[in-house]
């Protein structure tokens, strides 16, 4: 506990080893023997005899709690506090003595101990949950023939080099059974052809519903070895969690009362206008025999846990009930604290905040629509600055099968290396959906965000080392958020002053590891600023030269002051993520590196 005086509080913090539910409170108590030491000392020479005795009694009253030679210490010195013959400055030096006031402090009790009348509970999450690497995938797109159904199989064999480029989690859409009434073709056409695949969020057909899996991407245990190779290979697998269901689920024939009935007798399928799901039934978690569905719901997670599944992307929980999320969160909290979920709810931000409050781990954000540096410094300041911090994780998806943003579509290449290096520097938490690292950027139709042949209703088969591609750009990124705790928390953010606004700077901290990041925003043009240094972050002087090392090329340069020069040639270098070498470190390291 530490006494910040400027303030008048104590500031305290404890260490945690297991996931799970903490619980703590505060007490407090009046510090007797500290306080009358206090006193003596300001006296300066002036103390008298009287005030040794009030010392010598709270030294005596400590020494009836103590045993052996802690005891006798403690008698010895309300002997000598109290010995007229002693000169008081003699006593006083005695009384004044560290390893004294350190025995007063282990047995003098507390006269007025009071106690905060709440205990204050703690969630703590494995480290996972912070911090990670994440890449989407549709395993049916992983076979290397054109028009070929991919299986799990096949998307085994690509999971080495997802760990190369440094990926944590491998995120699948839904794995079951699709459905096959009112089955979408491709571009989300309203007739399906006979060999089109689908959307995986219909979810169902006569071969099974949420605990299934679609045949043609194999059979469970394929899956189970799937799951297995990532383990192996230190990678998770996350599933999709989408509580919907096809018109061919079995749970339409065996629970119709799951859903919501029209006055024709008909089930009501998804829509968000203009768009219509005729594919897809919602589940009405508020129907009269709700209890089961919310119960069939915890099935669903218990029966993918048991093959090894521990991260879930959890699709629109927004449009579920709040208190469904509430009991299912607290339900997993106590029998498997290790899951993780994520929340994919595009939506109000107070909605947002309070999917976070009631338990999920990670939430999908706005970073997508935030491309300018005010835009991004307003959010990111919101992110880090303000209680969001102390319950909202980001995951800073850079693209998803349902969003293509324009500044992709129109940046090209440098776009797509733009927004990767934002991603991954400024959330601990971020990830890619395939077909990012080829920079994958043609619309459905001007103005859209939805991508023209879009993998959610058609095969793609790709090549991964097509000219063009950002995979190197990639690795290197990953490798610098493993290598520097600077990249591995949220609340350590501070953006500096450019003089250019095409180009972000900022700066991240963590004990002997000070990253300068700047990006250039303008994927078009050469940009060019002035750079503010916060000198007094990094305990510089003005006239201090120091060096930053460009950990995506090894390039050093020399820079003195707060301001410093920065240009990025977009179809050259994007960034630079400097490493800031002071003169006192180290044999000229910056430190800070995971070991």
């Amino acid at each position: 506990m530490v006494y910040e005086r400027d303030f008048d509080r104590c500031r305290g913090e404890f260490s945690v080893d297991r996931i799970g539910t903490w619980e703590f409170t505060v007490e407090a108590w009046t510090d007797r023997f500290g306080s009358w030491r206090s006193d003596l000392e300001r006296r300066g020479g002036g103390e008298t005899h009287v005030d040794l005795l009030e010392g010598a009694l709270l030294i005596e009253e400590a020494s009836r709690r103590a045993k052996g030679e802690d005891r006798a210490g403690l008698k010895d010195a309300a002997r000598v506090l109290r010995e007229e013959a002693v000169p008081v400055a003699d006593r006083t030096r005695r009384a004044l003595s560290a390893e004294l006031e350190k025995l007063v402090q282990r047995y003098l009790p507390p006269a007025d101990l009071t106690r905060a009348p709440a205990v204050m509970k703690l969630w703590v999450d494995r480290p996972e949950a912070g911090f990670g690497a994440w890449y989407e995938m549709f395993p049916r797109s992983q076979s290397t023939v054109p028009g070929k159904h991919g299986t799990f199989e096949d998307a085994a064999r690509r999971l080495a080099e997802l760990k190369e480029l440094g990926f944590d989690v491998i995120y699948l859409p839904p794995i079951h059974p699709i459905g096959r009434t009112h089955r979408k073709g491709k571009n989300h056409s309203l007739v399906a052809g006979p060999d089109d695949p689908g959307s995986p969020w219909a979810i169902g057909n006569e071969h099974g519903g949420h605990t299934a899996v679609e045949p043609q991407l194999g059979t469970l245990e394929d899956f189970e070895r799937f799951v297995r190779r990532a383990r192996e290979l230190g990678m998770e697998v996350a599933l999709d969690y989408a509580l919907q269901c096809s018109p061919d689920h079995p749970w339409v024939k065996e629970h119709p009362e799951w859903f919501s009935i029209r006055p024709d007798g008909s089930i009501k399928y998804a829509e968000n206008p203009p768009k219509k799901y005729q594919d897809i039934y919602p589940l009405n978690f508020w129907c009269q025999d709700y209890p089961a569905l919310w119960r069939a719901c915890k099935e669903i997670l218990e029966f993918w846990i048991a093959r090894g599944v521990k991260i879930f992307r959890v699709d629109n929980p927004h449009t579920k009930p709040f208190a469904f999320w509430e009991w299912l969160i607290g339900e997993m909290r106590r029998e498997h604290p290790e899951v993780i979920f994520l929340s994919e709810a595009f939506t109000r931000p107070a909605r947002m905040k309070a999917l976070a409050k009631l338990g999920f781990h990670q939430s999908y954000t706005y970073f997508t629509w935030r491309n300018t540096a005010p835009e991004l410094r307003e959010y990111l300041t919101e992110l880090t600055r303000t209680d969001m911090v102390e319950y909202f994780r980001p995951n800073f998806f850079t693209n998803t099968p349902d969003i293509l943003h324009a500044y992709l579509q129109q940046g090209g290449r440098p776009a797509f290396r733009v927004r990767l290096v934002l991603a991954a520097t400024l959330s601990p938490v971020y990830g890619i959906y395939s077909g990012f690292e080829l920079c994958e950027n043609t619309p459905f139709a001007p103005g859209s965000e939805e991508y023209l042949n879009s993998e959610k209703y058609e095969i793609k088969v790709r090549d991964w080392n097509a000219p063009g591609n950002i995979k190197e750009d990639i690795a290197i990124v990953n490798r610098i958020r493993r290598e520097h705790r600077a990249l591995q928390r949220l609340d350590n953010l501070t953006f500096c002053h450019s003089e250019n606004d095409q180009i972000l700077c900022y700066h991240k901290h963590a004990p002997g590891d000070d990253l300068l990041i700047a990006v250039n925003l303008d994927p078009h043009r050469v940009q060019e600023t002035m750079v503010h240094v916060p000198l007094e972050a990094l305990e510089l002087s003005e006239e201090e030269p120091f060096e930053v090392e460009d950990l995506l090329t090894g390039e050093r340069y020399g820079w003195r002051g707060r301001r410093n020069y920065v240009r990025l040639d977009p179809e050259r270098q994007v960034a630079h993520i400097f490493l800031v070498h002071r003169a006192s470190d180290p044999a000229g390291e910056g430190g800070g590196r995971v070991p």
